[in-house]
């Protein structure tokens, strides 16, 4: 049986953030025949179609831009190259299948994958590049109305872990941190906590520390590596870099603890989440169907 999701990220859709999303929906439906110089009845608007077009428009311009998640990204990686962290970064979005090639302070090359909320199905493609000293997964999730919880329990077990296993591809860390944390659409409960732990980047954005998870340090095998430890902080140059830059601590981090078995001829994995040594969920035996032992 699975246990309790809810403290693998403090963070939550508020019921305060759901209602006004329901409102703010219902009253645009009400008035849409009065918005824009459509030259319609209210009648015709009905039956034209044209408010559930101009949605669909819509959702797909903004699954497409990138011009906030890019800002965001670029803040940071300016932040930590004033503060010494990292001595350079190019955004390679456009020619390779990762987004972000960065020279840390100590030589290593740190590749970063974005992705937007983890609980689609882009999660599942990656590619670790050869040139990866670390390869991290970073999700920018730009929907205030999407539920973090759900999304860090469907990326982390749902699909990472099934995918690190059957293609046997090693992924260092996991970052769920964007541009809405802390904000009115998502505030954080780390700041309402400690409102000295934000930090100030680009044009007076304030953000809270990142929620960082570790994943294993290997990558698990039934037979021969079946339940790996994860990387600690010094092993990824990336997640120390942002801890020191950003205010984070130990209870930022997370370990996603996958361990791999084999029943019935099937690959089965189980993913546990340890917080300063405390597992705070777990999943229950699951199998991966298209993989086999």
């Amino acid at each position: 049986m699975t246990r309790a999701r809810p403290g693998i990220i403090p963070c939550e859709l508020l019921p305060e953030t759901r209602s006004r999303i329901s409102r703010f929906a219902e009253s645009l439906e009400r008035h849409a025949a009065q918005v824009g110089n459509h030259g319609l009845t209210a009648e015709e608007f009905e039956q034209s179609g044209l408010l559930r077009a101009a949605i669909e428009k819509l959702r797909g311009t903004q699954a497409a831009a990138t011009t906030v998640k890019r800002r965001f990204m670029k803040d940071v990686m300016d932040h930590l190259t004033e503060h010494g962290e990292i001595v350079s970064w190019d955004f390679r979005g456009t020619g390779e299948r990762y987004d972000y090639e960065i020279r840390m302070a100590n030589k290593r090359v740190s590749i970063v994958e974005t992705k937007g909320c983890l609980d689609g199905n882009n999660t599942n493609i990656f590619q670790r590049p050869a040139q990866a000293d670390e390869f991290i997964i970073w999700s920018l999730c730009q929907n205030p109305g999407a539920d973090p919880r759900r999304n860090a329990w469907s990326g982390l077990h749902t699909r990472l872990g099934a995918e690190i296993i059957h293609r046997r591809e090693k992924v260092d860390a996991v970052i769920l941190w964007d541009m809405v944390c802390g904000t009115v659409g998502r505030p954080c409960p780390k700041l309402a906590a400690d409102p000295s732990r934000c930090t100030e980047i680009g044009r007076g954005r304030r953000v809270p520390p990142p929620c960082i998870y570790l994943m294993p340090r290997s990558v698990p095998d039934p037979r021969n590596n079946p339940a790996p430890p994860c990387s600690a902080v010094e092993d990824v140059s990336l997640v120390g870099a942002l801890m020191r830059a950003f205010k984070a601590d130990a209870s930022d981090i997370v370990e996603v603890h996958i361990e791999s078995r084999v029943e019935d001829a099937t690959v089965q994995r189980r993913t546990r989440f340890v917080r300063e040594g405390h597992e705070i969920a777990s999943s229950q035996w699951t199998s991966i169907r298209r993989a086999r032992a």
